[in-house]
């Protein structure tokens, strides 16, 4: 079938409608649907070809999330979000970057500080602390500071049941001064999980599965935009080389060194790696699209 000839099918199947339905979502599905009609044109794909292609989303399932961010769904939303932001004047404060599939809400809060560790995973201790901070580099006190990250075999607690609840996962208020500090240990980087679904695509697609080792944050405060991003490890092999596309300048902080009594505060003895970084939100507008994204999230 040639382009117009598939339109004009097309065209039958939208004529087919007995009421008005969703006028966005009609339009958008008429869209894809003609794009994957396109497709199937272009590439000659074969029935057996497609039946496969569908049986496989069918046992994808809860790995959608990891696969959108594989093949870079997340990292396009986020240049469109900056981009509209650029568009309505909105510009500097720390980048965004993706949010991945694995954020547990309901974390325990404390104030200030927290300890993210139970003092089982093995690997170097960090303190990571700093301060949140408006446009005008005013701290923002009672900010919330949520963060998680993978233990030293790249799983997440909640997903990995062999994990202690909300291991690795705290939810931080900066105090009077805006600050924040925690404790936990260095986290290394891992791979989509061997013989999944997105495994299975992401060689078809010729990619690897590797990403670096890093640690996520939502950060935010009233009459700000949310946001949403990670910080890299310095060092990591994969650092701009992410099959999810995550890493940006400006989110590679310096690892010091430290000990002695720089320790005592979190009740280390002895050397420590040490991340200081500090966030800036920037405030909200009514001209720009919302930083909080609405979607599908654990509640523990």
């Amino acid at each position: 079938m040639d382009k117009q000839a598939i339109d004009a099918l097309l065209k039958t199947f939208d004529d087919s409608a007995t009421k008005p339905g969703n006028p966005r979502v009609r339009s958008i599905v008429n869209r894809i649907v003609k794009d994957l009609f396109y497709t199937i044109e272009d590439f000659d794909v074969q029935p057996s070809e497609f039946w496969t292609a569908l049986n496989y989303l069918n046992e994808a399932g809860r790995e959608f999330g990891l696969i959108a961010a594989g093949l870079g769904f997340e990292r396009f939303l986020d240049i469109r979000m900056d981009e509209a932001e650029a568009k309505a004047g909105i510009h500097g404060g720390t980048p965004r970057t993706i949010e991945g599939p694995l954020y547990v809400a309901g974390a325990p809060e404390s104030v200030g500080y927290a300890r993210l560790d139970d003092g089982t995973d093995p690997g170097q201790t960090l303190v990571m602390r700093g301060q949140v901070l408006d446009e005008n580099g005013v701290p923002l006190a009672n900010a919330l500071v949520e963060v998680w990250h993978a233990n030293h075999l790249g799983n997440y607690s909640y997903f990995d049941p062999s994990q202690p609840p909300f291991n690795l996962r705290r939810s931080i208020r900066t105090d009077a001064e805006g600050r924040y500090s925690f404790r936990s240990v260095l986290p290394v980087g891992y791979s989509v999980p061997p013989g999944s679904k997105t495994e299975q695509l992401l060689d078809q697609l010729g990619r690897h599965g590797h990403r670096p080792a890093h640690i996520h944050f939502f950060v935010s405060a009233a009459g700000y935009r949310k946001l949403t991003t990670q910080i890299n490890i310095e060092g990591d092999p994969h650092i701009w080389d992410d099959f999810a596309f995550a890493t940006r300048e400006g989110l590679i902080p310096k690892i010091k060194q430290a000990g002695g009594a720089e320790g005592k505060p979190y009740g280390i003895d002895g050397q420590f790696a040490l991340i200081e970084f500090d966030y800036t939100l920037l405030k909200e507008r009514e001209n720009v699209p919302a930083a909080e994204v609405e979607r599908l999230r654990v509640k523990s």
